[in-house]
């Protein structure tokens, strides 16, 4: 089949929506498919690349610097959107979110009477913490879901990464289908593996090679609320744990300042951006993963981590205890209480010797959510869709 993505991001991976949008893509391309990609353009000017097997259409787009230096946005893409539909003759189209470039790949696909598939992975809550300035939230709720889906309502499906996620969309007024899809992980990338030197990669991020390692790894931004972890961690009372936060974000200065005021000392460690090569030995290095974000559809970082094996202490918050089952494979928390996280933190220290089974446990439910078993759900949900497109002979 001739596939057609379009999304806000897509290479280098900077959020969970790129790393979806990869492995499917990707997945699809490995499987004999035709696969394209349009984005807008992270170098300002329009450009064509390949990887993966996927060809990249990259639009000429303008920077949101210095608000959002690493958001790109596309200026009146409708003819070169057009143009490139009328070339590729795609037989399925699918949007990867709202925003104006996928507006104008929805609207060009609707006018040429393809089918259009689009997926949802924002909710409000992961945009206004980041608002530059103050506004009523209400109002600014019903404006951006408002956003949402009068882009989505145009598709014949609208697919979502979890059953939290697709239930989200039908209480907003989504008015077509909903369908829950994992966004998948790559199992044989993210595993246990007992052959990394875990002592050495700590070192190499500035950590202690034998205290217990609470990890977390994504962006450092206000909705992901690592000021809960930190303030957990300074409330447990264990001298014997630390903590590391890999990732970079807007929020990075104040959670370090935060922790100078908590006085958590080495004992919270910010370890920034940490390379593709080294996510997986990092996540085989901790001993626990660490989620506390509030506004999570799936967290693929989470799914990640539990491929590998880890315990998780997560918020129980949307999506989360889809995957975290407290008690079994790990604990959960009440949302923004760094009283109760503190008090997961003790309880898995204490219950070190669970951490095996806990382990065995997460990489039970992440096999759930093998990328092969998403990509041939797509496969499927594009062949129904342009066989119904297809016209009768």
């Amino acid at each position: 089949m001739r596939i057609l993505f379009a999304g806000q991001t897509y290479r280098p991976p900077r959020n969970g929506a790129a790393v979806f949008g990869i492995g499917l893509a990707e997945g699809l391309a490995a499987a004999g498919h035709e696969v394209a990609v349009l984005v807008p353009s992270d170098r300002g000017r329009a450009y064509e690349a390949e990887h993966g097997g996927v060809r990249i259409y990259a639009l000429a787009a303008l920077s949101l610097a210095p608000f959002y230096a690493e958001i790109h946005v596309t200026l009146r893409p409708q003819a070169a959107v057009g143009r490139l539909l009328d070339a590729l003759q795609p037989q399925v189209v699918h949007i990867q979110d709202h925003y104006p470039l996928s507006r104008a790949v929805a609207q060009a696909a609707r006018a040429r009477g393809l089918p259009l598939v689009g997926t949802n992975n924002f909710l409000p809550d992961n945009m206004i913490p980041q608002l530059p300035f103050p506004a009523s939230r209400t109002l600014v709720e019903r404006l951006l879901w408002a956003m949402v889906l009068e882009v989505m309502n145009r598709a014949a499906v609208v697919t979502a990464v979890s059953e939290t996620s697709a239930a989200v969309l039908r209480r907003q007024g989504l008015r077509v289908p909903a369908l829950a899809i994992s966004a998948g992980v790559d199992l044989q990338r993210f595993a246990p593996d007992s052959a990394i030197d875990r002592a050495g990669v700590r070192r190499r991020y500035g950590l202690d090679p034998e205290r217990p390692l609470f990890l977390y790894v994504g962006r450092v931004d206000g909705d992901k609320r690592l000021d809960v972890l930190l303030r957990a961690l300074a409330l447990a009372g264990r001298g014997d744990v630390q903590l590391a936060i890999a990732g970079r974000g807007r929020a990075l200065p104040a959670l370090t300042a935060l922790a100078a005021r908590l006085g958590l000392g080495g004992r919270a460690v910010f370890a920034g951006y940490v390379p593709e090569a080294d996510l997986v030995p990092l996540l085989n290095s901790a001993d626990v993963f660490a989620m506390p974000s509030e506004v999570e559809l799936q967290s693929i970082a989470t799914l990640e981590a539990m491929a590998t094996g880890r315990p998780v202490l997560a918020a129980a918050a949307r999506a989360l205890p889809e995957l975290v089952h407290d008690g079994a494979n790990g604990y959960l928390f009440r949302p923004g209480d760094a009283a109760d996280a503190a008090r997961g933190i003790a309880r898995l220290c204490d219950e070190r010797a669970r951490w095996p089974a806990m382990g065995a446990q997460s990489l039970a439910i992440a096999s759930g959510h093998a990328v092969e078993r998403t990509i041939a759900r797509y496969e499927q949900l594009y062949r129904e869709l342009a066989g119904a497109a297809a016209p009768s002979r």
